[in-house]
Order: structure tokens, then sequence, then C-alpha cells
């Protein structure tokens, strides 16, 4: 969270001084600035006064104009000018939600400074929309770039794709173009990135789309899959099960990781009982379907070279393999002692 030199709720306190008993209620409900932080809607103001919603509308925008005409409006010049300046300084476009904590936690708070953006002349908010945050803006080009980039970047990504943030920020950085070099540092760009809805990152720090199971996980397949792929290695269920538990938090039992990881595609049983990602090229599969693929690939093979593809593949002792061989209905042996599939 940032310092700021001034009170929010004393000084909206004087800025609605100007107003009448009934808009000041009016704000005061709209906004959220009494004891009730909830922001209550045009109708439910309505229903109050028993007035019609655009009365209500009518009454709020005559009352900000009353407040923007004041004198008590043009004395506290300096609050909207820090107000403006922090927002330069985090990029001169921000999320609003990043931009309300990062100056207090405290929702009223949060309600009062919402309050002197809607006033200030030098802020325009951005409603969220399909691919967007709600935001506030005092730098229109660079809003611009920054949009664009976004757009530019979610376009280079796949659906499978798992970035590390320091590539992210620097696949991002490739599509802004013209922008200060002031504003090219790591903490405005991460908050950059937090404008778009269609980007994100999942609990291990790794960007990618929104949507993705791999962002936004939504089962213990998913959870399963991160944690594998964050091993790098294949994995035992039970180990997965219990790495689950610790990185998201989720109680995983170790017979439903089991079955979970059985019918998922994207997981090979590769030796007794450990998973690894069929995304590191490896393939469904017995012993005997490996050394078939082998063969149909590679044609005749010595014993030593089946027994170091398929240990490459699959988790188990030399002699499972050379036991496998023995299968004369599937395999041949040749006087120069390579092996072969037999011709079906």
């Amino acid at each position: 969270m940032v310092s700021i030199t001034f009170k929010p709720k004393q000084v909206v306190k004087r800025l609605l001084a100007p107003l009448s008993p009934r808009a000041l209620d009016v704000i005061t409900k709209r906004y959220g600035l009494g004891e009730t932080t909830g922001r209550m809607t045009l109708e439910g103001i309505g229903a109050s006064y028993k007035i019609t919603r655009e009365r209500v509308r009518q009454i709020e925008n005559f009352s900000l104009s009353v407040i923007k005409k004041s004198d008590a409006f043009k004395k506290e010049a300096p609050v909207f000018a820090e107000l403006h300046k922090l927002i330069v300084a985090m990029g001169g476009v921000v999320c609003e939600e990043d931009f309300l904590m990062h100056i207090s936690r405290d929702e009223s708070i949060q309600n009062h400074i919402y309050f002197l953006l809607v006033l200030g002349h030098e802020f325009s908010r951005e409603r969220e929309d399909e691919h967007f945050k709600h935001r506030w803006i005092v730098d229109d080009k660079t809003s611009m770039k920054v949009h664009d980039a976004l757009r530019k970047l979610y376009d280079k990504l796949s659906n499978e794709d798992l970035i590390p943030e320091s590539e992210i920020m620097a696949g991002f950085l490739t599509h802004l173009k013209e922008v200060s070099d002031g504003y090219k540092n790591e903490e405005i760009v991460k908050r950059w990135l937090n404008l778009s809805k269609d980007i994100s990152k999942n609990p291990l720090g790794e960007w990618g789309k929104s949507k993705s199971h791999n962002v936004s996980a939504r089962g213990m397949r998913d959870y399963a899959y991160l944690v594998i792929r964050k091993h790098g290695s294949p994995m035992h269920f039970t180990e997965v099960a219990k790495s689950i538990g610790e990185v998201f938090n989720r109680k995983a039992h170790v017979a439903t990781t089991h079955n979970e990881l059985i019918k998922d595609d994207r997981f090979v049983l590769v030796g007794r009982g450990l998973y690894a990602l069929k995304s590191w090229g490896y393939e469904k599969g017995v012993v005997k379907d490996v050394i078939t693929k082998i063969l149909k690939k590679e044609g005749p093979l010595t014993k030593k070279e089946i027994i170091d593809r398929v240990l490459k593949e699959r988790y188990v002792k030399e002699n499972t393999v050379f036991v496998n061989l023995q299968d004369t209905k599937l395999f041949k042996k040749a006087k120069d002692g390579k092996y072969s599939l037999i011709e079906g």
C-alpha cells in the first residue's frame, strides 16, 4: 500500500458540504460514503424516495455538477493532483481494484477514493468489458498502446501455454512500441498485465490464457497436471496427492487421485504407480506396446538397443523388457541377434 498525504473521508466531507439534504443522502447512498459501505443502485434509492431511477440519476448528476462548480472543489485541487501523480507513477492506466487496494484495504476508504476519481476532471473510467477489468486512465495514448499490446499478446498464446512471469513480461514488452521508458519497469508491467481478463497466472505463478485448465484449475486432474509439470519428472500418485494438498491447499485422497490420473489422456503410466505427462513425449501402453512402437519406427534392433529405448519411456527393470521380448507372437530374433516385428 502507498501513503497519501490527505484523509479521504475529510476531503469528501468538505466536498459534500454544498449539497442539499436529499442530494447529500443520494450521493452518500450511491457511493457508499456513510456507515454502510455497500453502494446502492438507482432503483434501490428510487424505491426509498418513491421516485424513478431516472430521477435519481438526474439528482446524482446535478449533485456532482454542483460539487465541481463549488469553491470547496477548487480548494481540493492538490488532492486531485496527488491522485493524478499516483496513477501516472503506476503506469497511466490502472486496474480499479488494484489501485484502490494499493491505497487502502478499508472498503470505506476505497469508496471515498473512488468518489474522488469520479469527481476529478483528470480521470476517465473505462468500464469492465469482455476482455478488460474496470480501469482508470490519465494517459490516453499509453492506455491505447497497452490495450493493443495485451490483445496481441493474447493472440500469440495457445490454450496449453504456461509461461514464466519473466517471459510473459518480456513478450508483452515486444508489443509495446513508443511507450515511455519510464513506464517500462517490472512493477508497472505487472499492473498492465493485470488489466486483462483474458490472460492471468495460476497459483504456481505461470501465465497463460485465463480460460485454460492450466491457469484456472477446475479439479483434481488439473491440479495433478500442474504439480507433475512443476516437478519436471514422473511422480508416484501418492506424491501427486500429497503435492496437491501442499501447493493448492486441497484435500486429495490418494485413491481418488489415482483414478483421476488413469482417466485423463494427459497422463501416462510409466512405471508402478508412476505417472508422466504425455506432452513430454510419453505414449500410453504396456511395455509390449512400447517395444512394438519402437520397432515400427526404427526397424530391427539389438536387445540392448531396445532396452535402452524402452527405459527412456518406462520406469521398469531391464529384465521386464527382456521378458516381453520373448513373446514369439509379436517379436522374432534374427541370426544377427536383432529383434523385429512379426509381420501380421
